[in-house]
């Protein structure tokens, strides 16, 4: 029986296509010679047909790259660190008697018969493959051409050979990239529809290393082979809640089929269109069954591509509904810390929905959450600990989750994290303690156990979701007496007005949110905030900006600053009547809502109220009143009520119909609205008046 009866050149890839093996070669080291060294070592020489073994490949020049060979950082910094180890080995004399070893298995194999393949590969086995010097002695004859041809032999021994050793020389960057350029994936997604599960499994184990190269997950796709991939992971429960010694042979290798499917859709769920893909093809409920599974080596990957779509609104969605949330806290007691991060992250990605959040808590989450980041023995896991500081972050956004919290001390287990040096645990560690200080118990506790400091010390980083978070904090903190104090002495305040020159405008935001109550509750903020050098013109400064969250953020701080006259007065000087004018016609409420309260502020100076009617603002802020948020309805009465100090902007008003608004409003159960409101009417009212005491004397 001829071994490649069914042997394709090597020069074209699947469906067709021309691969540019040329390119492959020169990158790889390949050639088609003799090996320059073999002839000083004494191997044998490389045929340049390979006679009943494969043909050797016909140089090509390379061809235009048409897509990116673009894969995770891990990838890219492993793959740095191989070139420059091999450039290392290349300069070497010293090179190990196992690499000409497996230079002839590979010869033998390309100018053999059946049975020479056959043994080549047992005996290439016998090596250890995982080894960057074992796999560059296959690259550097053409072996990877060898065994990708070896694919498409009809001989199942072959083929089996062939899989078994790319499965493992595949964990290098540069063979992945190899085994794409020469046609391999179509080959590999052929064989998961073949009735041999040895080879399924194999097939399935390549492609999870070779699917992280991002081609390669884009032609496992093209190639149709993300629903073959599903369906190996349909696994009845028996398999999966029995011991493996308990089990037949043939639901072992079910077993490891699921494993081996598992592993090559976590590596393809990289991709956004690969996770469409998966939920479309029944993905979801067949996870579900697997994190039942006793098998750590199959709930792994599983719950790898659980965290990986866990971040898609649809698959978040599903994990609530089919129930996942339980077995994922089951697994956060596992010994496995590879398994308890997986679990954390899906967690920390599933969480920020209310009824998720509750699951994590109903199923008794909380507590390995929180034991996770106490035990002192994962410090140094930085991923762990990111992961479940994380969940705990997006858990405490509940009101019941914080008091449970309360109950296991999380606050001041995360005061302890505060020391840490790892920004993404350090913007989870305060996230988590934004949430909690929300309520006044947590202030007290967070003060008592000197976090205030730490949290100020961390306004001179330069992350910005973490410097976000600070602020979110501080702002909850400035509302407490005793925490504003402190805050005060430590300079808090001005380090938070230095984040509005931030250039992200999340940090600008939050910032100018946390200068509220900050500015609000210090003793004599006034002439605090006149001590901070250009600190009145930078707050002006960012109504240029053209994000509506900084505009509703700084019109707030605005509005708090300008209750001191000479602020205000010193604000006027920066042009902040004409700034504020020019943003009335904005439809976002939240903007609306704190624009309006800054022009209630802003209008009593001086000819502020005159100047905003004569920059045509009055109807435009009349027409807020429409809105159906009641906060808006305040402050834009409040604002009227202003306004209306002047005899032409009641003129404007009235002619705008703002009266039928007012007298529905008058009678609200918001005491500001209803104040406002009925001032507004008043003046409106004393305009009339005299205007019909004006006429009377004129008749």
């Amino acid at each position: 029986m001829n071994v490649t009866a069914h042997r394709r050149n090597v020069g074209r890839g699947g469906g067709g296509k021309a691969i540019r093996v040329g390119k492959a070669k020169a990158r790889n080291g390949v050639t088609n010679g003799t090996n320059g060294s073999n002839g000083a070592n004494g191997g044998p020489t490389v045929p340049q047909n390979g006679g009943s073994g494969a043909p050797a490949a016909k140089e090509k020049p390379p061809d235009k790259v048409q897509e990116s060979y673009e894969s995770d950082s891990s990838d890219q910094v492993s793959s740095s660190d191989e070139e420059e180890r091999w450039k290392d080995s290349k300069l070497s004399n010293d090179v190990p008697s196992e690499y000409w070893h497996i230079q002839k298995l590979v010869k033998y194999m390309k100018a053999g018969n059946q049975t020479a393949t056959i043994v080549a590969l047992c005996c290439l086995k016998d090596h250890d493959l995982t080894t960057q010097m074992n796999q560059r002695a296959i690259q550097d004859c053409g072996g990877l051409e060898v065994l990708v041809n070896l694919l498409e032999s009809n001989d199942m021994k072959c083929r089996l050979g062939a899989l078994s050793v790319l499965s493992e020389i595949s964990s290098n960057l540069d063979i992945r990239r190899a085994i794409v350029d020469l046609g391999g994936i179509p080959l590999l997604v052929q064989i998961l529809s073949e009735p041999g599960r040895d080879l399924k499994i194999m097939a399935a184990e390549t492609i999870a290393n070779v699917a992280k190269v991002r081609l390669a997950r884009k032609l496992v796709r093209k190639c149709n082979g993300i629903p073959r991939l599903v369906d190996l992971l349909d696994v009845n429960m028996n398999c999966l809640r029995s011991q493996r010694d308990q089990l037949s042979e043939e639901e072992r290798e079910m077993l490891d089929m699921a494993r081996a499917g598992a592993r090559a859709l976590w590596s393809l769920s990289e991709s956004r269109h690969n996770k469409e893909l998966m939920c479309k093809s029944g993905i979801v409920p067949l996870m579900g069954r697997l994190l039942k599974s006793v098998h750590i080596d199959v709930v792994v990957p599983t719950m790898g591509t659980i965290q990986q779509c866990a971040s898609q609104a649809n698959y978040q969605l599903a994990i609530t509904t089919e129930g996942m949330i339980f077995d994922i806290v089951s697994h956060l007691t596992s010994d496995n810390l590879d398994l308890k991060r997986q679990c954390s992250s899906a967690i920390f990605k599933c969480a920020s929905d209310k009824t998720a959040s509750d699951m994590v808590r109903e199923s008794g989450g909380l507590e390995p959450l929180v034991g996770i980041a106490r035990d002192k023995t994962v410090r140094d896991n930085k991923q762990l600990l990111a992961a479940a500081t994380g969940a705990i972050w997006k858990c405490a956004a509940s009101e019941a989750n914080v008091k449970k919290l309360d109950q296991l001390k999380a606050v001041q287990v995360l005061v302890q994290l505060l020391n840490d040096e790892n920004e993404e645990v350090l913007t989870n560690v305060v996230g988590a303690i934004s949430e909690c200080v929300k309520y006044q118990n947590n202030r007290e506790i967070l003060r008592q156990c000197g976090g205030i400091p730490l949290l100020v010390n961390l306004l001179n980083m330069t992350h910005a979701p973490l410097l976000e978070n600070i602020a979110r904090t501080l702002k909850e903190c400035a509302s407490d007496p005793e925490s504003m104090t402190l805050m005060e002495e430590l300079d808090a305040i001005r380090l938070i007005w230095s984040l509005l020159k931030n250039s992200n405008p999340k940090v600008q935001a939050y910032a100018a949110w946390a200068l509220c109550p900050c500015i609000e509750n210090a003793k004599d903020s006034g002439e605090l905030v006149r001590s901070f050098v250009g600190a009145l013109e930078l707050v002006v400064g960012l109504l240029k900006s053209r994000d509506n969250f900084v505009l509703s953020a700084v019109c707030a701080a605005i509005a708090t600053i300008a209750r001191d006259r000479e602020n205000l007065s010193v604000l006027s000087d920066h042009k902040v009547i004409r700034m504020l004018a020019d943003l009335v016609y904005t439809t976002d409420d939240l903007l609306r809502e704190h624009l309006a309260a800054a022009i209630a502020s802003c209008a009593p100076y001086s000819t502020n109220t005159q100047e905003l009617g004569r920059l045509k603002t009055v109807t435009p802020i009349v027409g807020y009143m429409v809105s159906n948020n009641p906060r808006v309805h305040r402050t834009t009465a409040m604002a009227l009520q202003k306004l209306s100090e002047d005899p032409q902007n009641c003129i404007t008003m009235h002619q705008s119909g703002v009266v039928p608004f007012l007298l529905e409003t008058v009678g609200s159960k918001d005491r500001e609205l209803q104040e406002a409101s009925a001032g507004c009417l008043q003046n409106i009212r004393k305009l009339a008046l005299r205007a019909e005491e004006l006429e009377l004397c004129g008749e």
